[in-house]
C-alpha cells in the first residue's frame, strides 16, 4: 500500500503542473489600491458562519477548521483517495463575507461594535471538488481532528456577479477608507452597492506581517 500511494503522488507530479492563483487569477486576487469592476462566475467553497469580535480568542478555531479541510484535500494523494481530476495547486486565501446582526443594523450610526459582527469565513476550492467529495473529507477531517467546528462546516457554490474591489493596504481599522474610494467610484459610474455586506481576501498573516505592511483584497456587490 505505501508503494501504491508513493506511485501515485509521483505521477501527479509528473502528469501535472501546480496551479498557481497569484500567477494565473491576478484579476480576482491582486488587484490594484484603486477600485475597479469585477465580474465573477461560481466557485466553490468550505464555509463556516460565526458572530462576534474576530479579535477575540475563539475566532483561530474557525480559521483552524477551515484550513483543516483545505490541506485535507491537496495532500489526498498521499493517501491515494484524491478526487477526479486532482492536480496539483495552491491553497486558495482565507476569505470573509462580514456584516452586522439584525438588531445591530436597526442602531447603527457609523461607528462599528465588533462584537456585532457576523460572518461567513470560507476557503475557496479547485473546480474538481465535488460536492460528495467535499462531505466525506468532512467527515474524515471530524474523525481526526478534535475541532468540533468542523461539524458547522458547508460546501456551497457562490456566484458573486458584478462587484467593485480593489487592494487595501494597511490595518484592518483603516479600511473604512478605502470603502470610501469604492462608494464614490460607484457613484461616479451610477453603480448602486447592494447591501453593507462586503467581502475581505485576506493575503496577509497578521501574526507575521505588521499592521502598515498588511494586504486585504476588499469587495462588495453592486448592480447598475
Amino acid at each position: 500500500m505505501l508503494y501504491e500511494r508513493r506511485m501515485a503522488m509521483r505521477l501527479y507530479k509528473n502528469q501535472t503542473m501546480k496551479l498557481e492563483w497569484k500567477k494565473s487569477e491576478k484579476a480576482i486576487y491582486l488587484p490594484g489600491t484603486q477600485p475597479e469592476i469585477i465580474t465573477l462566475p461560481a466557485y466553490k467553497f468550505f464555509v463556516i458562519a460565526g458572530e462576534g469580535n474576530p479579535n477575540d480568542d475563539f475566532f483561530g478555531s474557525y480559521i483552524e477548521a477551515l484550513y483543516a479541510l483545505s490541506y485535507a484535500v491537496k495532500m489526498s494523494p498521499r493517501s491515494g483517495l484524491a478526487p477526479e481530476g486532482y492536480h496539483d495547486y495552491a491553497v486558495y486565501p482565507l476569505e470573509g463575507v462580514w456584516d452586522l446582526t439584525e438588531d445591530a443594523k436597526k442602531i447603527y450610526t457609523g461607528t462599528l461594535n465588533k462584537n456585532d459582527l457576523v460572518f461567513n469565513l470560507m476557503i475557496r476550492q479547485p473546480d474538481f471538488v465535488s460536492e460528495g467529495y467535499a462531505l466525506t473529507t468532512i467527515e474524515k477531517t471530524l474523525k481526526k481532528k478534535p475541532n468540533r467546528l468542523l461539524e458547522k462546516v458547508k460546501f456551497v457554490v457562490i456566484e458573486e456577479g458584478e462587484c467593485i474591489q480593489m487592494m487595501h493596504l494597511g490595518s484592518f481599522d483603516a479600511e473604512p477608507e478605502s470603502f470610501a474610494k469604492m462608494e464614490e467610484f460607484c457613484r461616479d459610474r451610477n453603480l448602486v452597492r447592494i447591501s453593507r455586506q462586503h467581502r475581505e481576501i485576506y493575503l496577509s498573516d497578521a501574526r507575521k506581517v505588521s499592521p502598515d505592511k498588511m494586504r486585504t483584497v476588499l469587495r462588495f456587490g453592486v448592480k447598475g
